[in-house]
């Protein structure tokens, strides 16, 4: 029988390919019980592998402090055509000579593609217009206006050869970049076609994909009714300033009780600016994130009832 208690914390999964996101979701949630709140970070495609974040319970209040991580990812990109998709899944749209390669050249397009630039993400994403999915109105076939270009952020770009047909890659970028657009101009730049022929993701933020389980391991634990692998929430936020409190002050802060931070707020040059943000710890159990609005006293921007 699966294990029914209530958790509090992150599984890192590494999301195997032909799945959604959601539905490993659904796969562990059904393990947990009723009403526990159960979500992901960082949506990856059904071809897409790897680092997918579990939040479970009360973690799921964390997503707001993960999701602004910046990504990892590895892959291939396939030159000569493009799908309607950007990806493998798709419908051929556009074929187009193959470019002529040189490490040279591609390590000038590198850095063309570095830095802040501008970027059109793919008809088929989650990005909503009237309410509804860009990609439900896309495959109901229907016609769908490019979205607007966005500015995203590449921070490193490596490109290799690996076939007169195929480059692969690693990009550390912002959330909000779509690697498939990245494929598809990198295409362009080259004056031919492209698209995202694999990908995996490496790191979400600070969760490292050697890190990771696999799905079926985290099934397995969770139905032989065994501790699911779970990273607590206050080492969910590794980098964030922490303040031990004891369970007085604790009991306080679960009551919304902001006045119980005064004379409790890191050192200056220990957070983070201009955010302020740090963690409220008892017992090694997260209690709440706090901003800082001086020197002495702060204010709670998330309490956690765990």
């Amino acid at each position: 029988m699966p294990s029914l208690r209530t958790v509090h914390g992150v599984i890192p999964i590494d999301k195997p390919a032909g799945m959604g996101s959601a539905e490993v979701v659904r796969r562990v949630k059904r393990n947990f019980a009723k009403g526990t709140r159960v979500g992901h970070l960082g949506t990856l495609d059904p071809f897409a592998t790897g680092m997918l974040p579990i939040l479970i319970g009360e973690a799921t209040k964390l997503a707001p402090f993960l999701q602004e991580g910046e990504k990892e990812y590895t892959g291939t990109i396939l030159l000569g055509a493009e799908t309607d998709t950007l990806d493998p899944t798709g419908q051929i749209v556009r074929t187009a000579p193959l470019p002529a390669l040189d490490p040279d050249r591609l390590a000038d397009l590198a850095t063309r593609f570095t830095g802040i630039i501008e970027q059109t993400p793919p008809i088929f994403s989650a990005l909503k217009r009237d309410g509804v999915r860009l990609y439900d109105l896309a495959r109901r076939g229907l016609e769908v206006d490019q979205p607007a270009a966005r500015r995203v952020h590449i921070k490193r770009l490596d490109l290799a050869i690996h076939s007169p047909a195929e480059l692969t890659f690693t990009v550390v970028c912002s959330t909000g970049t779509y690697i498939r657009s990245l494929a598809r101009d990198i295409g362009t730049a080259l004056d031919s076609a492209a698209y995202l022929r694999e990908l995996r993701r490496t790191r979400n933020g600070s969760f490292a994909v050697d890190s990771a389980f696999s799905l079926d391991r985290v099934m397995a634990v969770l139905e032989r009714g065994e501790d699911a692998p779970v990273i607590a929430m206050s080492a969910a936020l590794p980098a964030m300033p922490e303040v031990e409190v004891p369970r007085a002050i604790a009991d306080r802060l679960r009551h919304g009780d902001s006045s119980a931070l005064m004379n409790r707020v890191p050192e200056p040059e220990d957070l983070f600016k201009p955010e302020g943000l740090f963690k409220v710890v008892c017992d090694g159990c997260l209690i709440a994130v706090a901003r800082a609005t001086s020197r002495v006293s702060a204010i709670l921007v998330r309490g956690f009832t765990v």
